[in-house]
């Protein structure tokens, strides 16, 4: 495992070849292995392959979420949100394994924030992605994982670079 989190980058160029499905069913395996909160298992995912829908959802906040257009693969990993309390955290989870999941395959995959975000001035990126969707009321939008063929090649991040800092023993200070 610690060598999976060694290679996760964000990759934001896809080449342009397709996804198995062999690939797509061990990433929907992941997706529902994932664990939750008391194991309510709120989230849903919604594949996305059509190219049309795919650079409709590239368009769903002002910024950052344009790569999602080259991606031959996006998952919205979204949640009905009157299930569980920590719904979002539980989307997390899913949609951090499916990504550790994607660099097993030798895949790449980056996030785009939705919840949270703005589309434009007048509506939310999670209201615009449950329109173009479909998605029902209560059903809420965690985030996007763009996934494929990397087209770019990121070199693991060394570990003396890591953020050692961050470490606290027993108390803060």
């Amino acid at each position: 495992m610690i060598d999976i989190l060694r290679k996760r980058r964000s990759i934001r160029q896809f080449a342009a070849e397709k996804i198995t499905q062999e690939a797509v069913n061990t990433l929907i395996e992941a997706a529902l292995r994932a664990p939750s909160s008391r194991g309510i298992n709120p989230w849903e995912f919604i594949l996305v392959d059509d190219p049309e829908t795919i650079r409709r959802l590239s368009q769903a906040k002002q910024h950052g979420s344009e790569f999602l257009k080259k991606a031959p693969l996006v998952i919205v990993v979204c949640a009905d949100s009157t299930n569980s309390d920590v719904w979002v955290e539980d989307c997390s989870i899913a949609a951090i394994i499916i990504q550790l999941t994607a660099v097993s395959l030798g895949l790449g995959s980056c996030w785009a924030q939705i919840r949270n975000r703005q589309h434009d001035y007048e509506k939310t990126a999670e209201s615009y992605v449950q329109e173009l969707l479909g998605l029902p009321e209560p059903v809420k939008v965690e985030c996007i994982l763009g996934i494929g063929h990397p087209a770019e090649r990121k070199e693991p991040i060394a570990a003396d670079k890591l953020q050692y800092d961050k470490i606290k023993s027993n108390h803060w200070a």
